[in-house]
């Protein structure tokens, strides 16, 4: 069986600090959501869900996650995608194929798909964590193994998602660098907006 990587897309928050929900911020011709989702895809994750919470998403070709518990933070968004991967396996019959899953963030629009190819070869290569790192500091995205993802799920909480097993276990992980590929500059801000909306280029159409 041919192995597929996920992709999954943390787009639940509601942009407190920026005025409105993150995920439906428009930045040159695509929402915060598609643009995060078409990163995914020309990466080569597939298929590709996006966990929603405070506002409803929806962006053709995905799967939509609906995270009930999104006010608790980031950690209860990763947990509702990973177990929807699951769900969706056990309704193929199996795993349908799916090893691993890279995990993005939606308010993180300059990172380039590389960063995504470079994670899904890094496990093809036998990694079974990896994360994306710039000037050697890791960020974000990050790809995880099917195998660890109950040990994720179980440490999940708030807003640290992933990290608190990534720090439990940094044995397991592998540093991919990143740093030429693009940027993993947030948006929290309308002045982070601003400065991101000036150096984010044109929207792609979205396949399928």
């Amino acid at each position: 069986m041919v192995t597929r990587v996920a992709g999954i897309l943390l787009a639940a928050g509601d942009g407190t600090r920026l005025g409105q929900p993150k995920a439906t911020v428009e930045l040159n011709g695509a929402t915060l959501a598609e643009r995060g989702v078409a990163l995914l895809r020309a990466g080569g994750a597939d298929p590709v869900l996006v966990v929603t919470g405070a506002v409803r998403v929806a962006v053709p070709g995905t799967v939509t996650v609906r995270n009930e518990d999104w006010a608790s933070g980031m950690g209860s968004s990763l947990v509702a995608g990973l177990r929807a991967v699951d769900a969706d396996g056990e309704r193929a019959g199996g795993d349908a194929g799916v090893a691993a899953a890279v995990i993005a963030l939606a308010d993180q629009p300059l990172i380039g798909p590389e960063a995504v190819r470079r994670l899904i070869a890094a496990h093809a290569a036998g990694a079974s964590v990896a994360v994306a790192a710039y000037d050697g500091k890791p960020r974000n995205p990050v790809l995880i193994a099917r195998e660890h993802w109950p040990a994720v799920v179980a440490m999940a909480s708030g807003d640290a998602g992933a990290r608190p097993f990534l720090r439990a276990h940094p044995d397991l992980v592998t540093l991919v660098e990143c740093g030429d590929t693009g940027s993993p500059d947030d948006i929290d801000t309308p002045e982070e907006l601003a400065r991101v909306r000036a150096l984010t280029p044109p929207a792609r159409p979205i396949g399928r």
